[in-house]
């Protein structure tokens, strides 16, 4: 077997007592500086040079992904038909349209592949990393985590959803935030929304910076520009649990 391409560490200096108090209190927690710096870079240099991403909708039950490559093909009448179905369905229900790279489910198979982005979903299975969410999170019931590369661009975004779905053992979201400089105003806000209809929370993208909520949640990420200046590329995922709870 190869050995990892890539090493990635915690941060040493995160202070887990005050991060576990703030996730009891709230029931989510910003957790800056995740990684060791150069970790980190390492991680948004490699996503940002990827051009393999897979752009990624739903019409009702069904999801569409289309590779990238092939996005040029569609003609401008094509295109415009498919924003405007997308678009006139995210007006009253759920929808979404991002872009993304997935890991395999086999940490094996992730180590084959050797990828800084496979080796970060490994090194977020680890027990090191594991046991770090436990603390946090206050349950000792997290077994692994799940791992996705996402890319919201102009014109994408994800309406509101809580993520509790049957079956998945899902006791908490990430969002592990890998853009620098990311402006508000380009939209791609992490929106956690109250039981009036409003929003309680808004979280602007951030470098090196993992959000974790608790399951289920109202949560949104609000629809980004058409004059962002870059992709919002995070890595995103579930703490689960290999049982039912």
């Amino acid at each position: 077997m190869s050995p990892p391409a890539t090493h990635f560490a915690l941060n040493p200096d995160l202070d887990t007592v005050a991060l576990a108090e703030t996730f009891a209190r709230d029931g989510q927690v910003s957790i800056d500086g995740f990684l060791t710096s150069e970790s980190a870079k390492v991680l948004a240099a490699y996503l940002n040079s990827r051009d393999d991403w897979t752009e990624v909708l739903n019409a009702g039950e069904k999801v569409y992904e289309i590779p990238q490559q092939r996005l040029p093909e569609l003609d401008a009448a094509a295109q415009a038909q498919l924003d405007r179905s997308v678009n006139d369905a995210a007006r009253h229900g759920f929808q979404y349209r991002y872009r993304a790279i997935r890991t395999d489910d086999d940490p094996a198979a992730r180590t084959r592949s050797g990828t800084p982005l496979d080796m970060f979903a490994n090194f977020l299975c680890s027990e090191t990393v594991i046991s770090f969410f436990r603390t946090i999170t206050g349950t000792t019931r997290i077994d692994f985590a799940d791992a996705q590369a996402t890319a919201y661009g102009p014109g994408h975004f994800l309406t509101r959803h809580d993520d509790d779905v049957a079956g998945k053992n899902r006791y908490a979201a990430y969002v592990f935030g890998l853009s620098d400089g990311w402006r508000p105003e380009w939209g791609g806000l992490l929106m956690f929304h109250d039981e009036n209809g409003g929003v309680s929370r808004v979280l602007t993208p951030a470098f090196n910076s993992l959000r974790v909520f608790a399951v289920p949640v109202a949560h949104s990420v609000s629809y980004v520009a058409p004059f962002a200046g870059k992709q919002r590329v995070s890595v995103t995922g579930w703490l689960r649990a290999q049982t039912a709870r």
